[in-house]
């Protein structure tokens, strides 16, 4: 029997990068993939008629407000779909007995910890987009049992805005950009986190609960800067600049690096600069 499969926020990064290694490429998995105009989760009517309509085993919520400077103008925009549609979502799991897996993210923490953050560590988010993440976290422990929650950290992929894609079209330009050195995180590849989650779908692991889930190692963002400009040899890495802070409306934690080794029971999971290349492969 193939297992059926529901992908929110589909035209996200994390929703194509899962479309492009998995869809039609395994008969015993049927994707289906809804981006916001097919399936809005902050309506609950619309939702509530989208689940009694198709039969799901499993939902994977890549939907989310995730810009996290314009959160903190509008936090009720934030809120309303990373806490209520979130909510919604794990209702309409609960009626319809679909496993849910959501991501969350490191921005959960302070940053104030001087090791990497494991899944039992005090949350204490410092901004709106944290905070807002957490709540959708609590909703669905106090909803589901049988679900997957997935903090990781500095996403990126060939898709959409991310880090990566934002500092290859700065390189273009080949033109002096700042980067800053104060924060430390674990950059982390779309295609290691599909790959993450399908393989818990696909072996059907009933070890639900919270993971944490990035690849191996730290860095800056300044370092990793330095790292996708080694890609491009026509640019002068000296053009790169590192500054201690810059201007923001939200605070980000100092230090978010997660630790994975409950992840690593399950999936082997690569060091970031070998991430890294596989999604720049020149």
């Amino acid at each position: 029997m193939k297992t059926n499969i529901l992908v929110t926020g589909a035209n996200g990064q994390l929703g194509q990068t899962i479309k492009e290694l998995f869809y039609k490429k395994d008969d015993n998995l049927n994707f289906t993939f809804v981006s916001k105009s097919e399936l809005d989760i902050t309506e609950t009517e619309k939702l509530n008629i989208f689940f009694e309509t198709h039969r799901f085993d499993y939902c994977i919520n890549c939907a989310a407000f995730t810009n996290v400077e314009l959160a903190e103008d509008k936090p009720d925009i934030a809120f309303k779909i990373n806490a209520q549609a979130v909510k919604n979502l794990a209702h309409q799991c609960n009626l319809r007995h679909v496993v849910l897996i959501h991501i969350s993210t490191d921005y959960v923490f302070d940053g104030k910890k001087q090791e990497p953050y494991n899944e039992e560590d005090k949350t204490n988010p410092i901004n709106v987009y944290g905070a807002s993440k957490l709540q959708g976290e609590r909703y669905i422990k106090e909803i589901l049992s049988e679900y997957f929650i997935i903090r990781t950290s500095w996403l990126y992929s060939k898709y959409g805005h991310n880090f990566v894609t934002t500092i290859i079209n700065k390189l273009q330009d080949n033109k002096p950009l700042q980067i800053t050195t104060s924060q430390t995180g674990t950059p982390t590849s779309c295609v290691d986190l599909s790959k993450f989650i399908i393989h818990l779908i696909e072996r059907k692991n009933k070890n639900f609960g919270l993971y944490h889930f990035s690849a191996v190692g730290e860095t800056t963002w300044y370092d990793f800067a330095i790292q996708i400009a080694s890609h491009f040899n026509h640019f002068d890495s000296n053009l790169l600049l590192p500054i201690k802070t810059f201007q923001s409306k939200a605070k980000r934690p100092k230090y978010s690096v997660l630790n994975n080794n409950k992840a690593k029971q399950y999936a082997i999971i690569q060091e970031w600069k070998i991430s890294l290349n596989t999604v720049l492969p020149y």
